[in-house]
């Protein structure tokens, strides 16, 4: 069954509790402007309406928890870093907000990881930098083994 593009903008409302601009557009990924608050949904044709919704949730997530500005960014933490860690952390708090979508999350992403939509097939994840595993370690951490140092987890 097709994914209902309208169907989707209205649940991201719905879940993000204002009236927020809701995109669907040929990107390579799902995003969302905490200050123009426009949230852009990719055009996948091969995904499901999980995927879709754990995109929603996703971005829906930095619609209520991410801030507009960052301390850490004025600290000198590289972006990249802030981002790794404010991912996991806002699909964290929308698991907690909104029960239903750990399952959605789960399968969401273990069809993502079935596609190789991170493009892992060929890599060692282990010898990928820190950030890049905790990433993955939060997002794919039920379907793949990611070693940490013990330094990397004190």
């Amino acid at each position: 069954m097709p994914v209902q593009q309208e169907i989707k903008s209205q649940l991201a409302k719905l879940l993000a509790t204002e009236d927020i601009i809701v995109e669907h557009k040929h990107v390579q990924t799902a995003s969302f402007n905490v200050d123009s608050r426009v949230l852009v949904l990719p055009l996948w044709e091969k995904a499901s309406n999980d995927v879709y919704d754990m995109l929603v949730g996703h971005e829906v997530g930095h619609a209520l928890f991410t801030p507009n500005e960052w301390d850490w960014l004025k600290e000198g933490i590289p972006a990249g870093v802030v981002n790794v860690v404010e991912d996991a952390r806002i699909e964290k708090l929308m698991k907690r907000k909104y029960g239903g979508l750990a399952k959605t999350f789960y399968r969401g992403y273990n069809e993502l990881h079935e596609e190789d939509f991170f493009k892992l097939e060929d890599e060692d994840i282990n010898e990928m930098n820190l950030p890049d595993r905790i990433n993955l370690h939060f997002k794919l951490g039920n379907f793949v083994d990611i070693n940490f140092t013990i330094e990397e987890t004190h």
